[in-house]
C-alpha cells in the first residue's frame, strides 16, 4: 500500500516532510533514526492520532491498528484488557501463552510491570486483524526474552494476515531481525530507503553511514 506525501509543522517548524511511501503487504518495514527524527510523529499520523498539515488522508480506506510508545492498562484483569479488543477467548488465551502472560490472566493489569504491560498491550492489539499494523517501539520496556517472544508473534501475525507492518525502533538489531525494508529518517526527512541488508550493511548516504557507525553497526 502507498502512503500519501505528508508534512507536519509545530510552531512554524517543519518536523516531518515525507514523500509518498510504499509499505509492502505481508512485510515489516522498520523506521530508524535518532530521537527527534520524526519517527513517532510519522506513526501517530498513520495511526490517526495526529494530523498532517494538508487536509487530505495519508492512507487509503484500510483498517489500521496502532500501538503507541507508552502502553496503558485498563482497570480490569489482564484477560479482560485483552478481550476489550475482541471477544474470542481462545484467541486471547493463545496470545497470552505466546507472550508468557498465561499465569497472569486473572491479575489486575494495574499491577503489571512495565514490560508485562507492554506485552499485554501488544496482545490486546493483535486480537483483531488489520491491513496495516503500526508499532511504535513495542518492545522498548521488555527484557530480551520478552522481546524475542514479541518479535516472533509480530512476525507470525504479519505472515498469517498478510498485513503491512510499520515498526518504529531504536534497535538496529531488531530492524535486522524483523524487517524486509528500512526507512532512515533524519530531522523529519527520508534520507534513505531500501532492503534491510543493503541499508544496514552498505548504506548509500553518508548520513546513514554516520548514524549506523554511531550506534556501533
Amino acid at each position: 500500500m502507498k502512503t500519501m506525501a505528508m508534512t507536519k509543522t509545530y510552531n512554524r517548524r517543519i518536523v516531518l516532510d515525507l514523500p509518498e511511501l510504499e509499505l509492502p503487504e505481508g512485510q515489516i518495514t522498520a523506521v530508524i533514526g535518532a530521537n527527534g527524527s520524526g519517527k513517532s510523529t510519522f506513526a501517530k499520523i498513520l495511526g490517526g492520532i495526529d494530523r498532517p498539515d494538508a487536509p487530505h488522508p495519508v492512507l487509503p480506506e484500510i483498517s489500521a491498528g496502532y500501538l503507541p510508545q507508552k502502553s496503558f492498562p485498563f482497570r480490569m484483569s489482564v484477560e479482560k484488557n485483552i478481550l476489550s479488543n475482541g471477544h474470542d477467548r481462545s484467541r486471547a488465551a493463545e496470545l497470552m501463552t505466546a507472550l508468557g502472560l498465561g499465569n497472569l490472566a486473572a491479575q489486575s493489569a494495574k499491577k503489571l510491570s512495565g514490560g508485562e504491560t507492554a506485552r499485554m498491550a501488544l496482545a490486546r492489539l493483535l486480537m483483531k486483524q488489520y491491513e496495516l499494523l503500526i508499532l511504535d517501539e513495542p518492545t522498548a520496556a521488555m527484557d530480551m526474552e520478552s522481546t524475542l517472544l514479541s518479535e516472533n508473534l509480530i512476525s507470525h501475525y504479519c505472515q498469517e494476515t498478510g498485513c503491512a507492518v510499520l515498526l518504529i525502533t531504536h534497535s538496529i538489531q531488531q530492524a535486522r531481525r524483523l524487517a524486509r525494508q528500512v526507512l532512515f529518517l533524519q530531522q523529519g526527512k527520508l534520507i534513505e530507503q531500501g532492503d534491510t541488508d543493503t541499508v544496514l550493511s552498505k548504506p548509500a548516504r553518508a548520513e546513514t553511514k554516520q548514524f549506523l557507525e554511531f550506534y556501533g553497526i
